[in-house]
């Protein structure tokens, strides 16, 4: 039986360490590998240019490198950014740059398909092929940050993870991709600029609270009533919106951290007066410091359509009279398929 090649991102300083002992070599070419892994974002042994040929060589026959490359770029009007990534087994995801005057944010994505099935969502209609790894995460960031660096001259200020996937059925890469990303020894963004959304996975929402993670939360709401989400979002089946709630308040008591509700507004489905009410009602359950209300983005296989704007303004007026913290957010990247639901490899 044939051994697996460790990934050399794997490696911590310490095992790095031994393994050039073992070779003979000097202990500080563990820093200078590691280094090069984690702060210049070398996604190949070739590009660890201070070392000699013969120990890359060595490096290359005694460890694997599966870094995801962009394979292609596509750019919106508004200045969104969508790029497809190939994985090292030739898979597909997609993760976007969404630039604001005053926030550089990337989505990126946690999973090679999903297996939650939302209606709205592109990626629900695709198989789930695997779960992503820590290092496959934090390429997209540091890919994503490179794109931002080199467009806007500024790094990026934001990390959310509602890309392809369901990040909390992929909870310990995702919490392993979020320490490298903030750890001093990497990018080291702050916890608190980072979103997890989940589509409302309860028991691992309360792991979170137990596991004292420092970054946002957001849940995937979309519909107020266990009735209207059972249609569009299935996992509500199993965790409906009283179980959810019940969940999101433990882990604020644990951990304090900000929390939003999105909500996606579909025409004669959920953005009526009633379900602004029954919205109203879970606001008032949940520590939440946000309502995001979101312009549904159409895709092929899901026929519902946005409101009209009247209806819109309708809505945001009602929750604006019973001081509930909401924002419209409008779409962006609509026309390259980079807005929120839209992410499926369309042009595969």
């Amino acid at each position: 039986m044939t051994q697996k090649i460790p990934n050399i991102r794997e490696q911590s300083v310490e095992d790095l360490t031994n393994y050039f002992i073992s070779k003979g070599e000097k202990k500080f070419r563990a820093a200078q590998v590691y280094e090069w892994i984690w702060q210049k974002n070398a996604r190949s042994f070739e590009a660890m240019s201070n070392l000699s040929k013969e120990l890359r060589s060595s490096l290359a026959n005694d460890f694997s490198f599966p870094a995801i490359q962009v394979d292609t770029t596509q750019y919106s009007a508004d200045g969104t950014v969508k790029s497809r990534f190939r994985t090292y087994d030739n898979h597909l995801i997609e993760g976007v740059l969404i630039p604001t005057e005053d926030r550089k944010t990337a989505c990126v994505s946690s999973q090679i398909g999903c297996s939650l099935s939302c209606k709205f969502c592109a990626t629900g209609y695709m198989d789930r092929k695997r779960n992503l790894h820590f290092d496959e995460i934090v390429d997209q960031v540091t890919l994503i940050n490179e794109q931002s660096e080199r467009i806007h001259n500024q790094r990026l200020s934001n990390i959310v993870f509602m890309g392809m996937g369901e990040p909390l059925l992929n909870y310990a890469q995702v919490l392993k991709a979020i320490e490298r990303i903030t750890s001093p020894e990497a990018l080291g963004m702050s916890a608190r600029r980072i979103t997890v959304s989940t589509a409302g996975v309860a028991k691992m929402i309360q792991k979170l609270g137990d596991d004292q993670v420092r970054f946002k939360l957001a849940l995937s709401l979309h519909a107020a009533n266990d009735e209207k989400r059972n249609k569009i979002m299935p996992i509500n089946e199993t965790n409906n919106i009283k179980v959810l709630i019940d969940s999101l308040n433990y882990f604020y008591r644990k951990t304090k951290n900000e929390i939003t509700l999105e909500y996606i507004l579909f025409k004669d489905l959920n953005d009526g007066q009633k379900d602004a009410d029954e919205l109203v009602k879970i606001y008032r359950q949940v520590p939440a410091d946000l309502v995001n209300i979101i312009e549904y983005n159409p895709i092929d296989f899901f026929k519902f359509e946005k409101p009209e704007e009247d209806a819109v303004q309708k809505f945001m007026q009602y929750l604006g009279s019973k001081n509930v913290n909401a924002k419209l957010r409008r779409s962006r990247g609509k026309d390259i398929d980079a807005a929120c639901g839209q992410l499926a490899n369309k042009d595969q």
